[in-house]
C-alpha cells in the first residue's frame, strides 16, 4: 500500500513539475512575441516618418534622387519582412535602410538650406530617436529569443518543449557588411 502512495506522490510531483515548466515556457514564448511586437510598432512609426523625410528632401530639386530611391526601396523591404515576420530578411533590409539614412544625413551637409529647414530637422531627430529605440528593442528581442532557445534545450525543459512543440526562434542579426565600420569618406565623396 505504501508503494502505491509513493508512486502516486511521485507521479503528482512530476506532473506539477511538468506544469511549472510548461507555464514558464509559455511565458517565455509570449515574451518573444511581445518583444517582436515592440519592434514592429517602432518599425511602423519609422515607416510612417520616412516618406515625410524623403518628400522634404525631394523639395530640393538637386538633392540626390538615387539616395532617396534606395531609402524608399529599403523601407518597402523592411515593411515586407516585418509583416512576414521574416527575421533574417528583416536584418538585411534594416541594414540597407540604415545605410540609406546614413547617406541622406551625410548628403544633407551639401545643402545648407535643407539643414536649416525646421521640418527636416524635426524629422531627422524623430527618425534618429526611432533608430535608437529600435536598436534597444532589437537587443530586448534577441535577449528574449536567447532565453527561449536556451530553455527549450535545457534538461528537463527540453522534454516538455518537444512534447508541446515549443520551437527555437531566430535571432535578429545583420550581415557582415552591416557590421563593418562606416566609410565616412565614401559618404561625402
Amino acid at each position: 500500500m505504501s508503494t502505491a502512495i509513493i508512486f502516486w506522490v511521485l507521479v503528482l510531483i512530476a506532473l506539477i513539475y511538468g506544469v511549472v515548466i510548461f507555464n514558464a515556457l509559455v511565458q517565455i514564448k509570449h515574451n518573444v512575441s511581445k518583444a517582436w511586437s515592440n519592434i514592429d510598432v517602432l518599425l511602423k512609426q519609422r515607416h510612417d516618418e520616412l516618406p515625410k523625410l524623403v518628400e522634404t528632401c525631394r523639395q530640393y530639386k538637386q538633392f540626390e534622387q538615387e539616395t532617396l530611391r534606395r531609402v524608399t526601396e529599403a523601407r518597402a523591404r523592411v515593411q515586407t519582412a516585418s509583416q512576414a515576420q521574416d527575421i533574417p530578411a528583416l536584418g538585411l533590409a534594416e541594414g540597407a535602410l540604415r545605410a540609406g539614412l546614413g547617406q541622406i544625413f551625410a548628403v544633407v551637409e551639401a545643402y545648407p538650406e535643407l539643414r536649416a529647414n525646421e521640418q527636416f530637422n524635426q524629422l531627422m531627430q524623430r527618425i534618429s530617436g526611432l533608430e535608437d529605440a529600435i536598436a534597444d528593442r532589437r537587443e530586448f528581442y534577441n535577449d528574449s529569443v536567447n532565453i527561449n532557445n536556451v530553455r527549450i534545450e535545457q534538461f528537463p525543459d527540453n522534454f516538455v518543449a518537444r512534447l508541446f512543440g515549443f520551437a527555437a526562434k531566430p535571432l535578429l542579426t545583420f550581415s557582415e557588411e552591416d557590421r563593418k565600420d562606416v566609410d565616412v569618406k565614401a559618404l561625402f565623396g
